[in-house]
């Protein structure tokens, strides 16, 4: 993931749960129900995040959840947090040295029967065919999730607000690994200009999908 975001931004990755890492006083609260997979990943990326913090030059701090499951990083500071099966990483910045950051990791798998076609605009179906044709070892479906999911959490903390699949068309170009997104949902503003684009990279590697995306701070 360090190598798909700019240097500003500080990551942190795991390629297994921490043994030793343990929920800080506030965040017990969220795992009371939670299954041991479930609570092993919320503290293995929170532990992750606590780190990313630390080479920021921050101290740490409990790392909770808003309404809308979010995490809600100590004031000056912002993020996103990702996991699956086998991987959890969290990519923090300072406020002012990017707008936001989203970031998703994927098992590199195709998605379950009937998903892509509720994930997919229609102009982005003929893409999809292309690129499996052209390049049959990726699964560009589950990309394609992946990458909505990252303009997803990078959205969010500016907006305040859903964004569904179907109001972002994402665009690939293989041949560097980057992507751009058209949105079709009036957005915020960021340095006083309307945000209808964003662009992200993705990358294929040791059995995961990573996809990024950075909304430059104004300027």
């Amino acid at each position: 993931m360090r190598a798909l975001l700019p240097p500003e931004v500080v990551v942190v990755e795991s390629y297994g749960d921490v043994p030793d890492a343990r929920p800080f006083p506030g965040e017990e609260e969220a795992l009371a129900r939670a299954v041991e997979q479930r609570r092993r990943e919320y503290v293995t990326v929170r532990h992750c995040a606590r780190q990313a913090l630390a080479e920021l030059g921050l101290p740490p701090v409990a790392i909770l959840s808003g309404e809308h499951r979010e995490p809600l990083w100590p004031a000056g500071v912002l993020g996103s947090i990702t996991h699956c099966d086998g991987y959890r990483a969290a990519a923090l910045a300072r406020q002012g040295a990017v707008a936001s950051v989203g970031i998703d990791a994927e098992p590199h798998a195709p998605l379950p029967e009937g998903v892509f076609g509720v994930i997919a605009r229609p102009e982005e179906h003929a893409e999809q065919a292309r690129w499996a044709a052209e390049r049959p070892e990726v699964c560009f479906d589950r990309v394609l999730f992946s990458a909505k999911e990252s303009v997803y959490k990078a959205w969010f903390p500016l907006a305040r607000r859903w964004l569904g699949f179907e109001d972002a068309t994402v665009r690939f170009a293989p041949e560097n690994g980057t992507f751009t997104v058209e949105l079709h949902r009036s957005g915020p503003e960021v340095g006083g200009v309307p945000l209808t684009t964003m662009t992200g990279r993705w990358a294929v590697r040791d059995g995961l999908i990573l996809t990024s995306v950075v909304v430059p701070a104004a300027g």
